[in-house]
């Protein structure tokens, strides 16, 4: 089954001469974010108002096949929600948005929300506390127990312009892009000590609208490639850059961009 986000909000490309230049899925950037979220906003329906959504701040540990599971106690306005109606949504949020909140990513995970089964517990409990180590401190009390949501449908937005639906299925086999834990460092330092390198990529490898670009700054990057924002003058505009092959680490992401500015430095 495959994801459903092959065009954005504002609907389909424009035909054009120009290949398109290759980026995740969907499926694997709401992968990506919710492994690097590990806080979102839970919504449940409300006991005490129902119909009435109920928000709260939810840490939560993520399995292999993406499912947040939640360690909650039975005092919890939301575990009780839970109890009466099951069904919930969670919205995580890009850590990094640097002010910019709806030019950044974000994710809405729709589920089911049920109580771990007592055999995958101990499993469950190790990885929790792999990201919570605090938590060891209440996770044996008898009133806290661990929940997992089993996702059913999932809404990415990638920013302005870029937003779909994900099917379950799609979301599960997805994984998160192997950059995803070192694409901050990757970021600010290039940002930081190679602004005028950027920029030769823009103006070489990025499309028409790139050859007079003055400034540069990288916003993301994923194993396939990478954005860009522009300043050419007064205008700002945004362009991604494909790596010349897929990379899968920092070191082999450095290795790909000294290549290519290399490349850029040469005559066209």
């Amino acid at each position: 089954m495959s994801d459903r986000s092959s065009r954005p909000h504002a609907g389909p490309r424009a035909s054009t001469d120009q290949p398109s230049i290759p980026e995740p899925s969907y499926a694997e950037r709401a992968r990506t974010l919710v492994h690097l979220g590990r806080i979102g906003s839970l919504s449940t329906l409300s006991q005490k108002r129902p119909g009435w959504p109920f928000g709260s701040v939810m840490p939560y540990g993520l399995d292999s096949l993406g499912r947040p599971n939640f360690l909650i106690s039975t005092m919890a306005m939301h575990t009780q929600n839970i109890l009466g109606d099951s069904r919930a949504g969670l919205l995580v949020t890009q850590p990094d948005a640097s002010g910019d909140a709806l030019g950044a990513s974000r994710v809405t995970l729709m589920g089911e929300i049920s109580k771990v089964p007592e055999e995958e517990r101990e499993q469950v409990r190790g990885l929790y506390l792999a990201s919570y180590e605090n938590a060891s401190y209440w996770v044996d009390f008898q009133d806290f127990a661990f929940y997992r949501m089993e996702v059913v449908d999932v809404y990415y937005v990638g920013g302005f312009g870029v937003m779909g639906w994900v099917a379950a299925d799609d979301y599960r086999r997805a994984e998160p892009d192997p950059l995803a834990d070192a694409a901050p460092g990757i970021i600010t330092h290039m940002n930081a000590d190679h602004a005028d390198a950027l920029v030769l990529l823009a103006r070489r490898f990025a499309d028409a609208d790139a050859k007079d670009a003055e400034e540069a700054t990288m916003t993301a990057v994923d194993r396939l490639g990478f954005h860009l924002r522009l300043k050419t003058g007064d205008r700002m505009h945004g362009v991604r850059i494909a790596f010349t092959r897929e990379v899968r680490s920092a070191e082999e992401t450095r290795t790909v961009l000294v290549e290519m500015v290399k490349q850029a430095r040469q005559p066209a």
